[in-house]
């Protein structure tokens, strides 16, 4: 989720020579900044994962951990490349598209070998996993009218989501695994509650932006006459 300014890539505030070429260069330039090259690194993260969490079977306590490990360094990079880019300005459309599209990423491969390795119900990996890609879809659906903003309880949800599933990559055992399973239930109920917010968001939101058409369209109809 990032991007350079120009004067960050080397400009000196004039026309670069070559005119378009010389912008293309720039911008070009500007996909490779650290906040962009966290979320590559996330998403090469996604299959490494995957096959450290199926090695042996998928129940090997060693390679459990090192699987644990990739998906803890996804997570903390998941905040870093926000935290950057944000603060440094380094938005592109690459990060746009990519850091979301690796958020869900890691967490749906965690669910996903979980489930297929009977570790978690599967109920819990669909209800995730549609809660997840609808609130994407209806994002896109509203996102001519306005942009719904990340809420707290959504960064909650995501910190309790990434906290259950790397509790359950790990081959937890006694207390432990009995504490993992509530901060899951959490998980799921910040999950359900979030998504319903944002629901009501988008129909609000959707709601007002229809309201400011007609009205815009009203005007324009007057002054027209």
């Amino acid at each position: 989720m990032t991007g350079v300014p120009a004067s960050a890539g080397g400009g000196t505030g004039r026309p670069a020579p070559g005119g378009k070429l010389g912008a293309a260069a720039v911008n070009q330039a500007s996909l490779w900044n650290i906040a962009n090259i966290l979320t590559m690194v996330r998403l090469v993260l996604v299959p490494g994962f995957v096959l450290l969490m199926l090695q042996d079977g998928g129940y090997d306590p060693a390679w459990r951990a090192w699987a644990w490990a990739a998906f803890a360094v996804a997570m903390i990079t998941d905040i870093f490349d926000g935290h950057l880019a944000r603060t440094y300005n380094l938005v592109t459309d690459f990060g746009k598209i990519a850091d979301p599209i690796a958020d869900k990423a890691i967490m749906a491969a965690g669910l996903i070998c979980l489930s297929s390795l009977g570790d978690l119900p599967w109920w819990v990996t669909g209800v995730i996993l549609f809660r997840e890609l609808g609130i994407t879809l209806m994002r896109f659906w509203v996102i001519r009218h306005g942009v719904i903003p990340a809420s707290r309880g959504g960064k909650l949800k995501t910190l309790a989501q990434g906290t259950a599933v790397g509790m359950y990559v790990l081959a937890l055992t006694g207390p432990l695994a009995t504490l993992r399973f509530w901060v899951m239930a959490v998980a799921v109920l910040l999950t359900v509650l979030t998504g319903l917010d944002y629901v009501r968001q988008a129909i609000v939101l959707r709601r007002r932006g229809l309201a400011a058409e007609r009205d815009a369209a009203r005007e324009a109809a007057g002054d027209a006459r």
